[in-house]
């Protein structure tokens, strides 16, 4: 990921102080950050899944692992956790 911009959001109370709790002083943003790419990429993969289901029949389960395995490999390249 590229540099790193402020920005404001509003979040339920209850949710911001279990993560707060869970990750302590100075792992907030890191959290949210993370929590983020992982949506991304499963908006990503229901949009590829989606576009193969209207052209092709079902994925095989050995389809499914492969683009998981993909998905992982993109996701540490971009300096975030495995998935």
């Amino acid at each position: 990921m590229s540099g790193s911009r402020k920005y404001s959001i509003s979040l339920p109370e209850g949710l911001a102080e279990a993560v707060r709790a869970h990750v302590g002083p100075g792992g907030f943003s890191a959290y949210v950050a993370e929590a983020l790419e992982q949506r991304v990429a499963m908006d990503k993969l229901g949009e590829i899944t989606a576009d193969f289901g209207t052209d092709h029949d079902e994925p095989t389960r050995a389809e499914v692992e492969a683009a998981r395995a993909l998905l992982r490999h993109d996701h540490r390249a971009s300096g975030g956790a495995a998935a």
